[in-house]
């Protein structure tokens, strides 16, 4: 048996600095997000794709789509942000066992107050070390590796 292709060194080292910085984004996110306006990160990342939505109106199905969030996961987190008025459960008219998940007032003025803020956040965190051109690259390298994971995770069709 032919040895397993290791990480070297050098990219063992950037492997866990990505797995670190990951974990300190989502952490310095969730605090900044709970102190400035008593969202939780979850929240947010329902509030924001409801947000952009025409009427503030998504499919439950479409919904989970976007955050990548199992079906059970999502019905927990919108059950959670029905109690706090941030959201309503509608009927799906095309889909008697499908369901719609609408933004509510209360959930648009919460988002609208909350993204300023974490705007703010993720440019001192994650822009601000970075010069344009830095930022251009960066993409760059991001959009390779996203082409390398799709290309490994495409469905065969």
């Amino acid at each position: 048996m032919s040895e397993p292709p290791w990480l070297s060194p050098e990219e063992a080292e950037v492997w866990a600095k990505y797995r670190r910085l990951r974990r300190e984004l989502h952490r310095a996110q969730e605090r900044q997000l709970l102190r400035d306006s008593g969202l939780s990160a979850a929240d947010y990342a329902l509030l924001t794709p409801l947000s952009e939505a025409p009427e503030g109106l998504l499919r439950a199905k479409e919904l989970g789509a976007e955050v990548d969030w199992e079906r059970s996961r999502l019905s927990h987190q919108i059950s959670r942000m029905e109690k706090r008025g941030l959201v309503a459960r509608e009927a799906c008219a095309e889909d008697a066992r499908g369901s719609m998940v609408r933004l509510t007032q209360a959930g648009r003025q919460a988002i609208e107050e909350a993204a300023p803020r974490h705007a703010a956040t993720v440019r001192r965190l994650f822009f601000d070390p970075f010069t344009d051109q830095e930022v251009r690259q960066f993409g760059e390298f991001l959009d390779r590796v996203l082409t390398q994971v799709d290309a490994e995770t495409a469905d065969p069709a």
